[in-house]
């Protein structure tokens, strides 16, 4: 039975075709990457088993035009068993989850992929750009840290971020070639409603120079991100980032990061948007998500120096209030360490939330850590209002499980999730300094 039993994440093969003369830009391994990669998961579509039962050899061709996205499918197989009650569908199982027209003849795709390559714009409004060197870029200089981008033209790439709705012409259409993608890389990954119509979506693309400069750049799809607005009293809307991938030839390269901060620009643009969410995050876009946070907070000056200035923290006013320090005249206490504390100004930093729109829990979790990274070791009574802020957090968060427990099982409970949460915080401050 083994012998006949294909896994379907090894048997799903998948390519980003580009037309012939944008391959010629490529070096060796990049076009390489952008061709029979493996998604992590197949299981929507092939069950929870990810096994596709009656093949030898099984090889599903799946590819797709690298910027309009157009499918072309292909199954291959050394043997099928002849028994048709127990062999897989391959082909009208993954049908359901592809729309209708890709194409089966391959000819026609590599016609289709040459045509397309010189048609195919973004759709939406362009919200953000960056650019990279190509990984053939050529460089100048050796060693490590000191090899710098040839300032030739054809070695730079543009990466351009759109924002679309169902609204943009053209996109749904697009939406419905480019969600396979959510199944096939997160985990727990559906489709989104499309009757739902308030949905918002943010894509990358890669802006490429073509060979010809006669002919102009072609844009290949790099990930996208789906977002649905909620209402915000009293007349805003919290959005909540539900999907949010980046294909594997893409992937480790920092566009995930790029492509958050597009998103939270958009945001902070956007006077009706007041905070963004984000739906159920996996671990590894929890890490993206916490260090370009950090990062960003780091780097803003004035949220830093009221966070951390001693000054500021003495002589402020909060509400209205000054906070005073031993002399009872407004002014810096020999211990005064700013907003931050420990414990945080609590008026303070729920001030600086609003105003850069970081929902409630993210930002206390974000405070947090920027305190752990200037915690004094030696400092007794620091370390004890910082363990106790902590502890706060996490007893309201888990309030019905802890409340169930024993006082003496409470406090072991909640002291062991405050050491694994410091540690944890560790881990991601090193990812962002």
């Amino acid at each position: 039975m083994a012998e006949w039993t294909a896994d379907s994440n090894e048997a799903v093969t998948l390519s980003l075709v580009r037309a012939e003369k944008d391959q010629e830009v490529l070096g060796d391994e990049e076009a390489e990457a952008y061709q029979e990669f493996h998604p992590p998961f197949t299981y929507p579509i092939y069950g929870e088993d990810e096994k596709i039962y009656g093949y030898q050899d099984l090889v599903i061709d799946l590819r797709f035009t690298s910027g309009s996205l157009r499918q072309y499918l292909s199954v291959n197989y050394s043997k099928k068993l002849e028994s048709t009650s127990t062999v897989d569908d391959v082909e009208g199982i993954l049908a359901k989850f592809i729309p209708p027209e890709y194409v089966k003849d391959e000819e026609a795709f590599v016609k289709l992929v040459e045509e397309e390559a010189q048609t195919f714009k973004p759709m939406g409004q362009l919200i953000a750009s960056y650019t990279r060197p190509a990984p053939n870029a050529s460089t100048k200089g050796k060693g490590k840290g000191t090899a710098v981008a040839d300032p030739n033209a054809q070695d730079i790439i543009e990466y351009e971020v759109y924002h679309t709705t169902w609204d943009t012409p053209g996109f749904r259409e697009y939406h419905r070639r480019m969600q396979l993608f959510i199944l096939l890389y997160i985990e727990g990954g559906s489709y989104i409603n499309e009757d739902e119509d308030t949905w918002e979506f943010v894509i990358l693309f890669e802006k490429r120079k073509r060979a010809d400069p006669s002919l102009g750049v072609s844009y290949h799809f790099v990930g996208y991100s789906s977002l649905y607005p909620f209402y915000h009293f009293p007349e805003k809307v919290r959005l909540r980032l539900s999907q949010f991938v980046i294909l594997s030839p893409y992937q480790r390269q920092g566009h995930g990061s790029e492509l958050y901060r597009a998103i939270y620009h958009y945001i902070m643009q956007n006077p009706n948007i007041a905070e963004l969410t984000v739906e159920d995050p996996a671990e590894a876009f929890e890490d993206l998500r916490d260090k370009n946070d950090l990062q960003m907070l780091f780097s803003h000056e004035k949220f830093m120096s009221e966070a951390f200035s001693q000054e500021s923290y003495g002589g402020g006013r909060v509400g209205g209030v000054g906070r005073a320090g031993k002399s009872g005249k407004g002014g810096a206490s020999a211990k005064a360490k700013g907003r931050l504390g420990p414990p945080v100004d609590k008026i303070w930093a729920e001030r600086w939330r609003k105003d850069l729109k970081i929902a409630q829990r993210q930002f206390q979790r974000l405070t947090e850590m920027l305190i752990l990274s200037r915690l004094d070791p030696n400092d007794a009574a620091s370390a004890r209002a910082y363990r106790l802020q902590v502890k706060e957090r996490l007893y309201r968060f888990n309030f019905e499980i802890l409340a169930q427990l024993e006082k003496e099982e409470r406090h072991e409970k909640l002291e062991e999730t405050f050491q694994s949460v410091r540690e944890d915080y560790q881990r991601i401050l090193a990812l962002a300094c």
